[in-house]
């Protein structure tokens, strides 16, 4: 995000808002944003279509980021889930290219054409296949299972919930929480998740009855240190240490516990969130438009309403797993 702060060292800039947003896509997406991918064939809604609260969810930057930051933090605590992200994941040697690969699969299933989302789906699915072996411990393990399958997506798709009430545009309702985590498990059944929560009550329930399999590995704990120092000289540190900050707002207090990152909560709640805020404000400014929710949105041939917060990334009652 060095690239990000670059692009704000002189606000008087007429294209502020688009180097802003420029330098996020690259970081977030890379340099290409592929965005054949979204837009053909013309009138095909994809897997979700523009009615959908996913739709409304991920195309939020600022409840994205800090979503999926807390999202990494709360899967770690799966300990063969964490055993293959140690064992076969590039995230300390190549950050950048394991982001933009999350990224652009999260953006083409919430809003590719439906081939495009089927073939990163088929490509995973396939992945998964050669990803086992053996967790400290002795337990095997293996990306495959349905069972590891549904706790990767019910972490992730709750922290994208949880921070897009906390740092989105405007929060859902109690009814639209549960549409979007409907919605959500869609992709996660596709994968090979089974009995995946979709609704606010049955994620509260699921994780109950989880809890006894999770705990902090040396993995875990390594993998946070590395996220939490992650960033190209100052400017970058920064950034990713706002990011970070706010996202540990958004975890269970036993998660947050678990992983050693308990924060007051006078400095919780009146130093991180407010400075995610603002730097949530900052890159939601510079991340609209998006060429990709353009690209879906003219391929859908529906035109977007002002509420619906074209941004590059995307009062409630709130997830508590």
């Amino acid at each position: 995000m060095s690239h990000l702060f670059t692009a704000l060292d002189d606000p008087r800039s007429p294209s502020l808002r688009r180097r802003i947003g420029a330098r996020l896509n690259a970081t977030v997406h890379g340099e290409d944003l592929r965005l054949e991918r979204y837009r053909q064939p013309e009138g095909d809604a994809g897997l979700f279509g523009p009615g959908s609260v996913l739709w409304r969810v991920h195309c939020d930057t600022p409840g994205m980021l800090t979503g999926g930051i807390a999202a990494l933090l709360l899967q770690s605590l799966h300990p063969l889930a964490m055993a293959a992200v140690d064992q076969y994941s590039d995230f300390r040697s190549d950050p950048l290219g394991r982001l933009n690969r999350t990224a652009g699969f999260v953006s083409v299933t919430s809003y590719g054409s439906t081939p495009a989302a089927e073939e990163a789906i088929a490509r995973v699915r396939s992945l998964h296949t050669r990803i086992s072996g053996t967790a400290p411990g002795g337990r095997p393990y293996s990306a495959a299972d349905p069972h590891l399958l549904t706790w990767v997506h019910t972490a992730e798709a709750t922290s994208f919930l949880r921070g897009y009430q906390v740092f989105g545009s405007a929060p859902l309702t109690p009814a639209e929480q549960d549409r979007y985590l409907a919605e959500a498990a869609t992709v996660a059944r596709r994968l090979g998740a089974e009995g995946v929560p979709a609704s606010v009550r049955e994620v509260r329930a699921y994780f109950a009855g989880i809890r006894g399999e999770l705990a902090p590995t040396e993995a875990a704990l390594s993998a946070t240190r590395f996220l939490r120092r992650f960033g190209d000289g100052p400017a970058q540190n920064a950034a990713v240490r706002i990011l970070f900050n706010g996202a540990l707002s958004l975890l269970p207090p036993w998660a947050a516990q678990a992983l050693e990152l308990k924060r007051p909560f006078l400095v919780s709640s009146c130093l991180d969130r407010p400075a995610a805020q603002a730097l949530g404000a900052v890159l939601r400014y510079g991340s609209r438009p998006s060429a990709i929710l353009d690209a879906a949105y003219a391929r859908t041939a529906v035109r977007p309403g002002l509420n619906q917060g074209r941004t590059a990334v995307a009062g409630g009652q709130k997830v508590s797993p």
